[in-house]
């Protein structure tokens, strides 16, 4: 597939990194030679300096006979414009375009075919907020993990025999990672302290596992934000109908702002710093506190003085790639990375072969994958064969199946059936191409 990638940023050199070894022709426009020469230096990928809704730079880019313009400079009104220069001009099949602002996001009719031409529209702040507000819907997890305590009931067991435990909850350890590397587990795999464990099954057992593992039963009731953005604003609205939700902001207008379009939350003006503030406050009977705010060191540090003040369970929306893993796992309790979001998207949206989600886990180090099955046995690769029969590339697995309503778990006799929804694990994303072929139907299937 011949890809162009308008801006060399955070998130268009991390879909570049995740793409390029997947026989992609990959080209990366933006106008800072700087970014361009690091990404060229590490992927063999061609790049373009210029600017991005440019006629000229996007016809050097080679936007005549590209399958997709992927448009993710850092301003909304170029990536708007590229798109509408690409399906004018060039008549490129698919245009996917992040677009921030909530005063074109809130007009849907800007993004009708015949008005700006945009095929996937994707906006960070709305993929954050939905993450966020399944992080506290699903309270016990790490993200989709849950880490193995030193002192808690998961480690010195096999994976296999975890369910012997709990025999009425319908789930599986699909993957878990050990010192940062990823383990597809075989049923023998014993579970060590510091395991990050991503478990799969109904939501409704999921939700019983994670009480399971925790010796309190005490549910969330108490959140504070920090922060008044267009994120900290979203999630208010979202969670002020079941919880009872605090929000600080510094700046005075958009605190004015926030306590005038919120209804049940408690808006206060100030400092999350400031330590009197989130005493007086009582931080100490906090469930949750979220750093919401632009800035990832105001965020780090109201996270850790937080939890050193006594927040149940912190989260701090991380910007910087580095900073994540830095974090996380130490005082904070997750780190929520806006790049990490917005690539899954952008690569269910790329996958061949029928993908219609990509799931990054521990920031990119694996994927997990939900593909449809379409065909007959004789035209398609899974369908009509036990999950025991399917030839998956190493260090992949299927670790459930979505049958209507249904979540199946996988076990070796399961047959696949055309339109189950597959969820794959893939511990080695060089392999995603080869699962992309076995999912793609033959030209036998009508």
């Amino acid at each position: 597939m011949k890809i162009i990638i308008l801006g060399a940023g955070q998130v268009g050199s991390s879909v570049a990194a995740n793409l390029v070894n997947e026989a992609n022709d990959i080209t990366v426009v933006d106008t800072n030679p700087k970014c361009l020469t690091n990404l060229s230096e590490k992927y063999d990928l061609r790049t373009i300096v210029g600017i991005a809704s440019y006629p000229s730079v996007l016809e050097q880019a080679g936007a005549k006979d590209a399958d997709m313009i992927l448009a993710v400079t850092n301003s909304d009104e170029v990536n708007m414009l590229a798109c509408q220069v690409a399906y004018t001009l060039f008549h490129t099949p698919t245009k996917i375009a992040r677009v921030r602002n909530t005063e074109y996001l809130s007009k849907t009719a800007l993004f009708a075919q015949e008005a700006l031409p945009i095929d996937v529209l994707i906006s960070p702040e709305q993929l954050v907020t939905e993450h966020i507000e399944r992080l506290i819907s699903y309270p016990r997890a790490l993200q989709v993990a849950v880490r193995a305590s030193y002192s808690g009931p998961l480690v010195g067991h096999r994976t296999g025999d975890i369910g012997k435990y709990l025999p009425e909850l319908d789930y599986r350890i699909v993957i878990l990672f050990r010192q940062g590397k990823a383990i597809i587990p075989d049923g023998k795999t014993v579970i060590e302290p510091d395991d990050e464990l991503f478990f799969i099954g109904a939501p409704r057992h999921i939700r019983a596992l994670l009480q399971s593992l925790r010796s309190t039963k005490r549910e969330f009731k108490r959140i504070m934000l920090a922060g008044g953005g267009n994120i900290g604003m979203r999630l208010a609205m979202k969670l002020e109908r079941h919880y009872q939700v605090k929000l600080i902001e510094m700046d005075f207008e958009r605190a004015q702002h926030a306590a005038a379009e919120l209804k049940n939350t408690i808006v206060l003006h100030g400092d999350a710093t400031n330590e009197e503030l989130l005493i007086e406050e009582n931080i100490d009977e906090t469930d949750i506190f979220c750093a919401l705010t632009n800035a990832d060191e105001a965020n780090i540090i109201s996270c850790m003085l937080s939890k050193r003040l006594g927040a149940r369970k912190v989260m701090a929306l991380i910007n910087r790639a580095g900073y994540v893993d830095l974090v996380q796992s130490n005082v904070i309790d997750i780190a929520i990375s806006p790049q990490q979001a917005t690539i899954g998207t952008i690569l269910a949206h790329i996958r061949k072969g029928d993908v219609v989600a990509v799931h990054p886990l521990r920031r990119g180090a694996a994927e997990a994958i939900e593909a449809v099955a379409h065909g007959n046995k004789k035209s398609s690769g899974v369908v009509g064969r036990m999950i025991e029969e399917i030839d998956l590339p190493p260090g992949t697995s299927i670790g459930a199946l979505v049958r209507g309503d249904k979540v199946l778990l996988a076990h070796h006799d399961i047959v696949i059936e055309a339109e189950d929804h597959v969820i794959l694990l893939v511990a080695d994303k060089k392999q995603v191409p080869e699962i992309e072929r076995l999912f793609q139907v033959g030209i036998t299937f009508l």
